[in-house]
């Protein structure tokens, strides 16, 4: 792919001044200690690669109204045990204590700033200019040389702390969000046949996916299972029984039915759905055609053996293959069996990426993150992304790469 956007490569940081966003999000104990340091632990590449620069981190963790909506002090000890230094935990945001740590700063040094989400201007959708104006920026603005966005899961958010340096100051790509990028453009563009298995509940997000995909040529065949899976069934004629109808009423998806359908007749040869599924039978997994699923009073909670053996052999095939969404209710272990083999399957095909969320956590509990070619660290922000949505983190980075090329 062409890069629109420029990363620590293009930029001399050595003894200059590097505002570094990153994502450190992290579940928590109600004692506020940081439960899974995954998040963290993905940005020390980065940091590393800015090890002659002075690094000022800006992170978020939870939002407001959130139990788990802290400080970030304990992200800073936990980032120094993975760089093997002291990381300086600064208790401001701009403040004069804030500007006063990092005028102190040598080469080498790297402090982490506040929860950015204690400002409340944070996370207002305004544009980078209009956040350009705001007194986070001017009061941080002439301290810093260079600023980094390595928080893709947040890119989809046109927040301060996301856009709101990148019109005054020469912006870039961590090596999260550069990584991000350049496998999910080969996702969109790699090699063929192209496969997306679309599982989960959110069955909006899925039908955007396969519709851009599939409108733009990117995919060859989408594979629809889970809650997702019930609607496009459903949209192809088929009787689903009441609790699955039940379910996709409660959920509010009754109107995506229709949009299915639309996929369906414009795209039918490549869209796949559940030839059989799995029932839960008071608590027990029951093998069903689609013609019992219709008549049986109980909920379908994972695909049945003949589409999996289909699905599997289609994925294992594929030269690039997308996985999003479980298969089924993959927390319980009858039902994870769609789930987790569409993800073994996934390790076999030629390059394979796993777009977060829930599908990321099976992954996570298989012990298998090393056989993909790129785990996404945004579910939101994959789905937009793939879906063919502009994400403002990014979009502005292409545009301060712009800027200076001009220059």
């Amino acid at each position: 792919m062409t890069k629109k956007f420029l990363t620590i490569d293009d930029f001399d940081v050595s003894g200059k001044t590097v505002l570094l966003r990153v994502d450190f999000n992290a579940p928590m104990s109600p004692e506020g200690k940081v439960l899974d340091d995954a998040r963290i632990r993905s940005h020390v590449k980065t940091i590393l690669d800015l090890k002659d620069a002075k690094v000022i981190v800006l992170a978020h963790q939870s939002r407001p109204g959130k139990s788990d909506f802290t400080t970030t002090k304990p992200h800073a000890e936990i980032l120094s045990k993975h760089l093997g230094k002291e990381v300086r935990y600064v208790d401001d945001l701009f403040g004069s204590y804030a500007r006063s740590c990092i005028s102190a700063m040598v080469p080498g040094d790297v402090i982490l700033l506040e929860n950015v989400r204690f400002f409340s201007e944070e996370s207002l959708e305004r544009s980078p200019k209009e956040h350009t104006h705001s007194y986070f920026v001017q009061k941080l603005l002439p301290y810093v040389d260079f600023f980094l966005n390595d928080a893709f899961a947040v890119s989809h958010r046109s927040h301060l702390s996301v856009v709101g340096f990148t019109e005054e100051i020469p912006s870039g790509a961590g090596r999260i969000m550069e990584s991000e990028i350049v496998n999910l453009e080969r996702g969109l563009n790699g090699e063929r046949p192209c496969v997306y298995a679309l599982g989960g509940s959110k069955v909006d997000d899925s039908l955007h996916v396969a519709q851009n995909v599939l409108s733009t040529g990117s995919a060859d065949s989408v594979l629809f299972s889970g809650v997702v899976g019930n609607v496009v069934l459903a949209a192809a004629g088929y009787k689903i029984g009441k609790a699955n109808m039940d379910l996709i009423a409660k959920l509010g998806y009754e109107n995506q039915i229709p949009i299915a359908k639309d996929l369906l007749d414009k795209y039918g040869k490549k869209i796949k759905y559940p030839a059989d599924v799995a029932l839960n039978v008071n608590g027990k997994r029951v093998e069903a055609s689609l013609k019992e699923m219709g008549k049986s009073e109980h909920p379908a909670n994972d695909i049945g053996l003949e589409t999996i053996v289909a699905y599997t052999n289609e994925i294992e095939n594929a030269g690039t293959v997308i996985l999003n969404g479980p298969a089924g209710v993959s927390e319980n272990p009858d039902f994870a069996i769609g789930t987790h083999e569409i993800i073994r399957a996934g390790t076999r095909s030629k390059f394979s990426i796993i777009g977060g969320g829930h599908i990321s956590a099976e992954v996570n509990r298989l012990g298998i993150e090393g056989q993909f070619s790129h785990i996404s660290t945004g579910g939101g922000a994959c789905i937009e992304y793939l879906s063919g949505v502009e994400l403002p983190g990014i979009t502005a980075l292409e545009k301060a790469a712009a800027k200076q090329e001009m220059k």
